[in-house]
Formats: structure tokens, sequence, C-alpha cells
């Protein structure tokens, strides 16, 4: 018998405590397929803080969601065995400690056989994910949708902060720079030297302007050529523009729209993924209606789908 979400008829969706889309909170994963888990942290921020406190609004605006997706043809808990355990006690003052925490949280979810579907937090965060699911299954290929690449140096002289999670990864080799892309880059750089890394190891990037220009199927297409292997998804809700989402750390203008960002995660369905995460929410910079929040809920609820759909040989 999997979980399942409240009964809506039953149980109003603005009561009982808060978890995503009103599933049961269970702390040990074992038995689980997926796993919805937060980390509240945000101290690798370089500009509007905030996303600590988005697991607990991304999981209050997720009671609206119903159970079945239409786009997808699919009913995820009838197919798939979810459950919300909770957040990774991630510690606001040393992003080392918290990095310790998430790679054991995120590890006991991957040794008991569940996906991890992660609730950010700063991008910082998917550095520690990547490194405790690598151990489980090998240098991973990676999708990340955002408006920055995230693969710079330093920043004051540090090495971890949410723009270096992925130069960290293929220093570290749990990533694989050929089999990463990135989709929805824009908005101003330092310089071209900030793509010398990217010619270096291989990795691929998508721009705004092509995303525009040449479409959602295409974009899509080259994502799927890229994930071979057990892969991840990582979504920065900086990727959508932010007249849509402007609950944000570091918004960009000209990105994509909320309908577009729904179309990339459906298009993974199917790959061999084994988690993902969606960060840099910041709930106080929000809109009336929480409409960045909302957004997130939904995208977290697209990759569930994805994640219920038979997997394709590649």
């Amino acid at each position: 018998m999997t979980h399942q979400p409240r009964a809506s008829f039953k149980s109003p969706r603005f009561a009982q405590p808060a978890t995503f889309m009103r599933l049961p909170h269970v702390v040990d994963p074992n038995g689980l397929d997926v796993a919805i888990v937060g980390v509240p942290f945000d101290g690798g921020t370089s500009y509007r803080p905030g996303a600590r406190l988005a697991p607990r609004e991304i999981r209050a605006q997720s009671s609206l969601i119903r159970p079945y997706s239409y786009f997808q043809k699919v009913a995820p808990f009838e197919r798939l065995n979810v459950a919300d355990v909770g957040d990774i006690d991630a510690p606001p003052v040393s992003i080392d400690k918290c990095y310790d925490g998430v790679e054991a949280g995120i590890g006991a979810i991957a040794d008991a056989g569940a996906r991890p579907i992660v609730i950010g937090g700063d991008h910082s965060v998917s550095l520690p994910i990547l490194r405790a699911l690598a151990r489980r299954h090998g240098p991973l290929a990676l999708v990340q949708f955002d408006a920055h690449i995230d693969t710079w140096d330093e920043y004051f002289g540090g090495k971890y902060f949410h723009g270096t999670p992925f130069r960290r990864a293929i220093e570290e080799g749990i990533i694989d720079g050929k089999r990463f892309i990135q989709v929805g880059i824009r908005g101003p750089m330092y310089g071209e030297e900030d793509f010398a890394f990217h010619r270096e190891h291989g990795i691929t990037t998508i721009d705004i302007e092509q995303v525009k220009a040449r479409g959602i199927a295409w974009t899509v297409e080259q994502v799927r050529l890229a994930l071979a292997g057990p892969a991840c998804m990582t979504f920065v809700i900086d990727a959508v523009d932010p007249a849509f989402a402007p609950g944000t750390g570091t918004p960009e203008v000209g990105g994509l729209t909320s309908h577009e960002a729904q179309q990339l995660v459906r298009g993974l369905a199917g790959l061999p993924l084994v988690g993902g995460d969606i960060v840099e929410v910041a709930p106080l910079f929000d809109g009336p209606g929480h409409l960045t929040a909302l957004l997130a809920a939904n995208l977290m609820f697209e990759f569930l789908c994805v994640l219920a759909q038979p997997r394709h040989a590649r």
C-alpha cells in the first residue's frame, strides 16, 4: 500500500501540518521510492537571502495540487511510494557543516533505495546532494535549468557558495562535464573567460536566446541527448522570468515562462533520473499570492510525475 496525499474532499487543503502535497511525514526512508526532503539553508547566497524559508512555504503552497497529471497522464502516488521525510537540519552558520549534514541525509535516502526530491535552500546545496548520489551511482549526468552558469571558481576567496557548485562537482569527478547541460543561461557575465571552464570540460550550454528561437521541443531533444547514464536535475527558480517568479535571490530578466518551465521538466520523462532539486526560492521577495513558491511546488509535482514514468534503456 503506497502513501497517499490527504483526500481534499474529507480534509480541507488549508488544514493539517504542512507537508508536500499533504503526504504523510515519515522519518525512515526505507520502503520509499521517492523521498521529499527540505534543506533550509541560504548561507551560500551572494545577494539576497531568504531561501532558507523556502521548504516551509513551498510545502504550504503545494496543498492545492491535485494527484493526477493530465498532461503526463500519470497518477504518481499509484505508481510510487512517496512521503515527506522532513528537513535536513543544516546549520545556518557553517557551509561546511551544512554540507556534512546534507551528504549524510541524502546518502541515507539513497542507501534506502529512494530517489530524493530536494527543496532548497540556495544552489550551494546541490554540491553535497550530488556527492551523496554519486557515491551510490557513480559519476552523474546533470541538467541544470538556471539563469546563471554557477561554474565560477571563488567568491571573496571562498571555494563554496551558490555560484561554484558545478565547478567543484566536476573537479571532484562526481559529474561528467560531457554529460552536463545547462538551459536558460542569460544575463550579464564577467567576460568571455567565464566559459573557459565549459570549453575545457565539454559542458553544453543552451542560453535563453536559443531556447526562445529554437523552441522547447528542440531544447528537450538536446537535454535528452546529453543525459546518458544516471542523471540528476537541478532547477533554479531564477531560470524563470521574474515576472512569473519574483521571489528569488538573484533575479534576471528575460527568462522562461511558467509554462515553458513545466514543459521542460515534463521533457525529462523516461530518463534514468536518480534525484533532483528545486532551489533559490526566497519567499520574502515573493509577490502577492506566493507565485514563486506556488510555481516551485508545481515544478516539483511535474518532476515527481516524471519519476513515475517508465525508464527507457539508454
